[in-house]
């Protein structure tokens, strides 16, 4: 553990300026307040905060950030608060703990929900200040250096969370050595036997390649100093983990993998970068495909380098990566690379893009899981980059599509999405973008998102604002029933009905608004007798028992008038409602039916003689008068017969043609039963309307093999 001078020095440093008596006043504080509490090491708590603090000097962070590094606990801890915090060390460290401090006496409902919430208020926090994210990164680094003190269920859990968040967001902010150090420990977690399998790989291609390596490395040297650039050439091997997603990825063995060793050529400008690659690519054979130009597209965390694959010296196939010493910096350190944090500034998160889209996918996400799923999608992808018509650069995921990019330029732009045009070519929304497409997104003011893009957008944002999208609108046709419904039944009763009556009652049912009251009816989540009962406790209802009767005496085929727009399936629904066939009666155009609203799944046909109407009678709230309108005429319905067959040669061949003949499709067969002088069957057939499925009786019946046929019912 550092020691309380040794701290301070490796902080002055680097940062001669840095507020010594806070520092010294900090480490007391944290060492104090912790007191006599251990961690599951058995080590004092206090050396926690102090090690973090000791990872965050590495970084040569602020020292407002190392106070915040060792006080980081104290709230959720200890007796400290935060006002005493800000009392004692000022409003930038107070905001900092603040933003740490965990949701840990929340009580959640499940594990997901709460790494979930615990994530939103990180992100919440890191997008006022970047080094939340920094000391929170230092945090769970130190804690995964000690995983192994933990038992086995807590330490298979922490390693996951690792995988899924940390490691992302830290090579989000590029900060490559604490991603890779997290990756590796979870890695050796929770796959222990390919983290062996491929290490003990490793140390054998070393002790085979001793030689190799440096000889390498010298012929790079003599080639740059040949061709005039003053160059560093180092050789680094990939890690474990990296390796054993590249595998997973590829489908390949370790033998198949090419660049398991890369070399580094560090020069003094960009200029040097695209020399020192002539002089590769002049000397080596390129492999194709391997050669990408993070300096011109440089990477959404600020990764700049030229990478190339070559056939190099001693004939071995290996990777080249050439970039300035500034660029290394930030390549290794990211985000802590930047000089604001040497003049002790403060970065806001929301400067950075990917902060923006996580924050808009909290803002449009229905629930803690939803979000958590989105945003894994957003973190971990590789890139293909794309240009606008007027040059900007977008990074997208692999597989992304037109409507993934409309969402990435804007959310308005993705919401009113209709074609798009790549390379100059209308092309269908889903088509897949490839790196250098250009992408020109066509909107109209009168779109709206489709729930069919749901299947085939990858970036979480795109996913996130459809589903935003397809939940209101949702909302909005059981409202609007929910109302039909309700002031149907009051009506019914000779009871007053509107909106004030309404508002007595909303803590009966949780509703923060009278819409509220409206949709939950809607979605069958509440009955309109329910609400009736809460707004006139003292009133009986009094003709429930009339219901079904008065609906199988109503007549269904009453001429309406005709609408001017496109056909309908169904009269007296209101447009866009879910609707389905009953799969008990299976009712055709020509059956008379009637609507009963169903819980979350929009509305359920039933002809009127189905037996299933009964358990809904004292429900009189959920039936609707619908009747077929002219579209269902043009649908392809299912009809199901009874079927009783001789049990013959070629009897199932003859039911098969008759159908056929008559221009019937069988979309499903069972037998049921079966003796040894006739089958029992259940038909499912495709047909236009009830008289087609007549036809196809008649015919039935006057075949010699069919005994007997009739409609089927459950």
């Amino acid at each position: 553990m550092l020691r309380q001078y040794e701290l301070v020095e490796l902080v002055k440093s680097y940062d001669p300026d840095a507020d010594e008596d806070a520092l010294n006043r900090a480490y007391v504080y944290a060492m104090k307040k912790h007191g006599a509490q251990l961690r599951t090491s058995g080590d004092p708590y206090y050396s926690h905060p102090v090690e973090v603090a000791g990872i965050l000097t590495q970084f040569k962070l602020d020292s407002t950030s190392i106070i915040a590094g060792l006080l980081h606990d104290t709230v959720e801890d200890t007796d400290a608060t935060v006002e005493e915090i800000r009392e004692l060390f000022g409003s930038q460290v107070a905001q900092l703990v603040d933003g740490l401090t965990k949701l840990a006496m929340i009580e959640l409902k499940s594990k997901d929900t709460k790494q979930a919430e615990n994530f939103r208020k990180l992100l919440l926090a890191m997008s006022e200040d970047i080094r939340v994210l920094l000391i929170k990164l230092a945090d769970r680094l130190h804690n995964m250096r000690t995983l192994h003190f933990c038992p086995p269920e807590k330490r298979a859990r922490i390693a996951r969370e690792t995988l899924d968040i940390y490691a992302p967001l830290a090579e989000r902010i590029g900060m490559q050595e604490i991603k890779t150090e997290l990756e590796e420990i979870a890695f050796r977690e929770l796959h222990k036997e390919a983290y062996e399998s491929i290490t003990a790989r490793l140390n054998f291609l070393r002790e085979q390649g001793s030689n190799l390596v440096p000889a390498i490395i010298k012929q790079l040297e003599k080639d740059m100093a040949e061709g005039g650039v003053k160059a560093t050439v180092s050789g680094r091997e990939k890690s474990p983990y990296s390796i054993w997603r590249k595998m997973q990825k590829k489908n390949a063995s370790f033998e198949q993998l090419s660049d398991i060793m890369a070399f580094r050529i560090i020069v003094d400008d960009v200029a040097a970068c695209y020399q020192a690659l002539g002089i590769v690519h002049s000397k080596y054979h390129m492999v194709p495909r391997r050669f990408k130009d993070y300096i011109s597209t440089p990477k959404p965390n600020g990764y700049k380098s030229i990478h190339t694959g070559v056939i190099g010296p001693e004939n071995t196939r290996i990777e080249i990566q050439i970039r300035t010493q500034e660029m290394h910096e930030v390549n290794e350190k990211g985000v802590a690379a930047h000089w604001a944090y040497k003049q002790g500034e403060k970065v806001v998160g929301k400067n950075f893009r990917w902060i923006q889209e996580l924050l808009e996918i909290l803002e449009e996400a229905s629930n803690p899981e939803e979000f958590l799923e989105n945003t894994k999608l957003e973190m971990y992808n590789d890139q293909v980059f794309c240009f606008t018509p007027k040059g900007d650069l977008i990074g997208l995921p692999v597989n992304s599509t037109p409507v993934d990019f409309a969402y990435a330029v804007h959310s308005k732009v993705g919401n009113t999405c209709v074609g798009a045009k790549i390379n100059g070519e209308i092309k269908p929304l889903r088509t897949v973008l490839q790196n250098g497409d250009q992408v020109e997104i066509l909107t109209s003011k009168a779109q709206h998102p489709s729930p069919e893009w749901d299947r085939f957008v990858v970036t979480g944002k795109a996913k996130a604002a459809i589903r935003r999208y397809v939940r209101a609108n949702k909302r909005e046709q059981f409202v609007a029933l929910g109302e039909q419904m309700l002031e149907r039944t009051f009506k019914g009763e000779n009871l007053e009905f509107n909106d004030k009556v309404l508002v007595g009652v909303l803590p009966n049912f949780e509703a923060e608004s009278v819409e509220d009251i409206y949709a939950k009816v809607g979605e069958g989540l509440i009955t309109a007798w329910d609400v009736m009962r809460a707004v006139y406790p003292s009133y009986k209802q009094s003709k429930l028992g009339k219901v079904v009767k008065s609906f199988k005496a109503r007549s269904f085929g009453k001429s309406e008038k005709k609408s001017k727009s496109e056909p309908v399936k169904i009269k007296g629904l209101i447009p866009g409602m879910a609707v389905h066939f009953a799969g008990c009666c299976h009712p055709l155009p020509g059956d008379r039916i009637v609507g009963i609203v169903t819980t979350g799944k929009g509305v359920a046909v039933h002809s009127i003689d189905c037996k299933a109407l009964e358990k809904y009678a004292s429900e009189p709230e959920r039936w609707l008068d619908i009747s077929w309108g002219e579209g269902a005429i043009n649908e392809v319905h299912i009809g199901r017969l009874k079927v009783i067959l001789a049990n013959e040669p070629g009897a199932l061949g003859d039911l098969s043609n008759l159908i056929a003949r008559h221009e019937g499709n069988i979309a499903n067969l069972n037998i049921t039963n079966r003796t040894l002088s006739y089958f029992e069957l259940i038909v499912d057939i495709e047909v236009r309307d009830l008289k087609h499925l007549t036809d196809i009786i008649a015919a039935l019946r006057a075949s010699k093999v069919v005994s007997y046929v009739a409609r089927a019912s459950q």
